[in-house]
């Protein structure tokens, strides 16, 4: 078990373990975090997490594994968030319902599939192989393998929502919808089993509700919004157990809202208990109880009568109508007359249990039979203003009935009332609540009233009557049926008959010995004797008797009165006490019951897991026992039947056997075996050799024998054939020929007939040939085309791309070799600068060591004035020769300058002119410093200023060098620009 330091890293292992595929193992550790007793206290994580939780149980389909996490998060967060818990249990039913409806539209989509390759074959030749074998259709298959399970884990989810919501006051709602939808998925897939079940459930939670009312957080029933939840619950699962047709569950559906509003003591709305009475007139319907039917639309009429304001006047007549109707269709005799003490004990009880389930208060000492009967209903009708309110039709047919007296034509007369009625019926527009309408139900109940009262009828005018006169007083039904009817008449003391078939008649009247006073004459005669007595000796009046204590009997009722009184108050403060001390000492046993079971339970889980121990380890060793017994003896049974010994069994009961000792008595059973084999082996090859020996011999003159006369039968069995065989051939020879002269007349047209066929089969196999051929080109062209079109599409963007990449190329190299000749012009421009700045340098210090040497030889009287004159003299040699003068100045430049280093040509001339000549003024350098780099470098001048700025000596070529230079330098504005691709 993986412990967490916080609930986000059980998630974040879970989301782990899905995304590799290992879900049990995240469900695993889902369900340790939920399960921990380190996490007690409700947090926001644990509610995501319990989201990823149910998801993994449905998808893995592990309803256990559900349950017990949704009863640990109740533990949770009941106390704290209870809303909490009510949205991860609607997440749960969700996924669950979502789950079952995609598997049932899969099984659907599967099943309306079109996959065959064969359309005019009904179905594959596995599909077949299938349904024989399985003997089921592939929907069936589908559903079972698709839909069945998640429909199982459905049902699962619901009942254990149920049991974790049961009798909990804060999620009564939820409860309440989780109900209803259950109610529905029975309803939908017609579960019955699965609804039996439900209401099961249901009806425990409410009985356990009312046995543990100390609960803590057990719902308040009193509460006006419980009961309607509880209610609306009660009254969805009797419409539900009606419409699937179990009228059982029904019925006990009418028992558990009875209860609901008995334990309430609180009458619930009026649209409620229409539903109640119109599902009541169904139920006591389907079971034949017509008494409690015609009650149970007697009670639906007065509620649609005073609450349903918008009821129409024509739907009331027919609700009329129907309590009329109900209440005639009640057997007109009362059944239980002639029953045993024992079943009118029961019946009376029956009748207080439907009298209550109705809503008639009867009392247990009233007889309750005589309350609820067919003339009390009747007369509630008609005093109560039922009957006016009834169609026309119906008033007749209950005055013909009930009051009238029609022996011989009421037959006739209720005839086309009844052809009247059966057209009346329907739904009804204003009362939404009660069922289709139909009068025709009630014709045959009504037809057996019409029979019987004109059976009364004739018996009080006749005393005999022919079979046939009387069937066709009756145009119903035949004289079979009127029979059957007389007799439970009859029986039930109706009306008093015999019918006699030897002579055609039906005798009415009192019948002698069958009669009720010759059968209880005992009973009548104690009755008169006591009547005699009463007369003989009559009982002294009361009056006689009071006449004594009249004066005093004002004082006497009031100290009476008193005592009773104080008597009263005496009785009731006991019972309070008692009451008490009882409620104490149960609450005291209750106590100690709960000890007692505690410990009780403590020592009987210890008990039973030393048990279990013990079994397992009974268990192992029984198991080794019993292996090594089952290789004993499957080594026993080898030996045997190698041995031929089958009928022996092994003696395994009278002495302990092992395995050890089993091999080694297998093994010497073996040698022996083996030996005496050996010996049978030679004994019998030398007895099978004599006797082919023998055979052989005897034998051979037999076989030469039997060689000739074969010989002879196939000789002539040859000649027999070919003798047959060349008589069917002239046979068969001679039919041909007459066969071929009679078809040789055929011959022309059978040619004509053959090149007709031909020709139009050469034209149409040409004409699909030609077509197939243009067809074909057709295609072969456009394929070309297509081709065509997509190799220059390919070239297209072939040459784009290669244009791109070659653009791409040239630009990085513009960009190498800008910035290369960049980074060289920038090397030698300071290398220029370093160079001009050392030659100025180099200049001044010559001049200075001139002027020096100078001012010592004119201070030491040394002549120098001669050697000037040479260099006038040699300078204006120099320009003549512009290839020659480089070199001494070049050989003149320090080492350090390098012969690469550019050297204008001004400065080349004035280092060989010497230092009297003027330092040239070099060119503007707005151009060659660009952009305002910075001012040029000084030129030094002649000290002793022996010529203006800008003189003579200032080389022509200057001007020239310069701009060339201008030219070169990358800085200046002449730069010439890369050219624009």
């Amino acid at each position: 078990m993986a412990h967490f330091a916080k609930p986000e890293n059980a998630l974040k292992r879970a989301d782990e373990l899905i995304n590799v595929g290992q879900k049990q193992d995240a469900l695993q550790a889902l369900h340790d975090l939920i399960t921990s007793k380190r996490y007690r206290s409700w947090q926001k994580p644990l509610e995501k997490i319990m989201f990823k939780y149910l998801d993994l149980c449905v998808d893995l389909k592990r309803g256990r594994f559900a349950k017990d996490g949704l009863i640990q998060y109740r533990i949770v967060c009941q106390q704290v968030n209870v809303s909490s818990l009510e949205e991860v249990i609607k997440h749960f039913l969700h996924l669950s319902t979502e789950r079952a409806e995609q598997a049932r539209s899969q099984a659907d989509a599967l099943e309306e599939a079109l996959d065959v390759d064969d359309l005019e074959a009904d179905r594959k030749p596995e599909d077949l192989q299938l349904s024989i074998v399985s003997g089921e259709k592939g929907k069936d298959r589908s559903d079972r393998e698709l839909v069945t399970p998640w429909f199982k884990f459905l049902w699962e989810t619901y009942r254990t929502v149920l049991e974790i919501l049961r009798n909990n006051s804060k999620l009564e709602a939820l409860y309440a919808m989780t109900a209803h939808k259950a109610f529905q998925f029975c309803k939908q897939f017609k579960r019955t089993t699965e609804f039996r079940r439900l209401c099961e459930i249901i009806r425990n939670h409410l009985a356990n509700l009312n046995k543990y009312r100390d609960q803590r957080d057990r719902p308040d029933l009193s509460a006006p919004e419980s009961l309607q939840l509880y209610l609306d619950t009660r009254f969805d699962q009797l419409k539900v157990a009606t419409e699937l047709g179990l009228w059982q569950e029904a019925f006990r559906s009418v028992e558990d809202i009875y209860g609901l509003m008995c334990m309430v003591k609180k009458t619930p709305k009026s649209s409620l208990l229409m539903v109640y009475y119109s599902k009541l007139t169904e139920i006591f319907w389907i079971s034949s109880s017509h008494l409690y039917h015609a009650y149970a639309w007697f009670k639906l009429f007065g509620l649609q009568k005073n609450f349903n304001k918008n009821l129409s006047q024509k739907d009331l007549q027919l609700i009329a109508s129907s309590v009329v109707l109900a209440a005639l269709s009640v057997p007109p005799f009362d059944r239980a007359h002639s029953a045993s003490h024992l079943e009118l004990e029961n019946e009376k009880e029956r009748n207080l249990r439907m009298a209550n389930l109705i809503g008639f208060n009867l009392e247990p000492k009233f007889e309750g039979r005589d309350m609820l009967s067919r003339s009390a209903l009747l007369s509630e009708l008609v005093s109560r203003g039922v009957l006016s309110c009834a169609s026309q039709e119906v008033k007749d047919l209950f005055h013909i009935l009930e009051h009238e007296f029609h022996p011989l034509d009421l037959g006739s007369k209720i005839q086309p009332l009844l052809e009247k009625i059966s057209k009346s019926g329907g739904k009804l527009s204003s009362a939404p609540s009660l069922p289709e309408v139909q009068l025709s139900q009630y014709l045959p109940s009504l037809e057996k009233l019409a029979t019987l009262r004109l059976l009364q009828q004739v018996s009080k005018i006749y005393q005999t009557i022919r079979i046939e006169s009387l069937s066709k007083l009756v145009p119903f039904f035949e004289f079979s049926v009127v029979e059957k009817i007389s007799v439970d008449a009859v029986k039930n003391n109706f009306v008093a008959m015999k019918v006699d078939h030897m002579k055609g008649v039906v005798i009415f009247g009192n019948l002698g010995i069958e009669s009720d006073g010759l059968r209880d004459h005992l009973a009548v005669f104690a009755e008169s004797l006591s009547k005699v007595r009463a007369m003989l000796y009559p009982v002294p009046s009361k009056a006689s008797k009071l006449g004594g204590i009249v004066p005093n009997l004002a004082d006497t009722v009031e100290k009476e009165h008193k005592r009773l009184l104080a008597r009263k108050s005496i009785i009731e403060k006991r019972k309070e006490d008692q009451e008490r001390q009882q409620l104490e000492m149960e609450r005291e046993e209750e106590q100690k019951r709960l000890k007692m079971q505690k410990l009780t339970e403590e020592a009987e889980q210890k008990r039973l897991a030393a048990e279990v121990l013990e079994r397992r380890k009974q268990r192992i060793l029984r198991e080794i026992e019993e292996k090594e017994l089952e290789e004993a003896q499957a080594l026993l049974e080898d030996t045997e039947k190698r041995m031929k010994k089958g009928k022996k069994k092994p003696l395994l009961d009278g002495e302990k056997v092992t395995k050890q000792t089993v091999m080694e008595r297998a093994l010497t059973e073996q040698l022996k075996e083996r030996q005496e084999l050996e010996k049978k082996l030679q004994k019998l090859a030398k007895t099978m050799d004599y006797l082919e020996r023998a055979k052989r011999e005897e034998a051979a003159p037999l076989i030469e024998a039997a060689y000739q006369r074969r010989l002879v039968e196939e000789r002539e069995f040859y000649e027999r054939e070919q003798q047959r065989e060349v008589e069917l051939s002239k046979e068969r020879h001679e039919s041909d020929l007459k066969e071929k002269n009679r078809l040789s007349r055929m011959l022309d047209k059978k040619e004509i007939f053959q090149e007709q066929v031909i020709s139009r089969r050469q034209a149409e196999f040409d004409r699909i040939r030609t077509a197939r051929e243009e067809r074909i080109s057709q295609i072969i062209r456009a394929r070309k085309q297509e081709r065509e079109i997509k190799r220059k599409q390919l070239y297209y963007l072939k040459c784009e791309e290669e244009r791109i990449k070659r653009l791409q190329e040239e630009e990085e190299a513009r960009k190498r070799e800008e910035a290369e000749k960049r980074k060289k012009e920038d090397a030698e421009k300071k290398a220029k600068f370093d160079e001009m700045a050392e030659k100025q340098r180099q200049r001044e210090r010559e001049a200075e060591e001139k002027e020096k040497l100078r001012r010592e030889a004119l201070l030491k009287g040394i002549d120098a004035p001669p050697a000037r004159p040479a260099e006038p003299t040699a300078a204006p040699a120099r320009p003549a020769e512009p290839t020659a003068a480089p070199a001494p100045a070049a050989a003149a430049a320090p080492a350090a300058a390098g012969p690469s280093k550019y050297v204008p040509r001004w400065k080349r001339q004035a280092e060989v002119s010497g230092p009297p000549a003027p330092t040239p003024e070099p060119p503007a350098a707005d151009d060659h410093w660009g952009r305002n780099r910075g001012p040029p470098p000084q030129r030094s001048t002649d000290h002793w200023g022996s010529g203006p700025r800008g003189g003579s000596d200032r080389p022509s070529g200057g001007g020239d060098a310069w701009r060339s230079e201008e030219r070169r330098s990358p800085f200046g504005s002449s730069r010439p620009r890369p050219a624009q691709r």
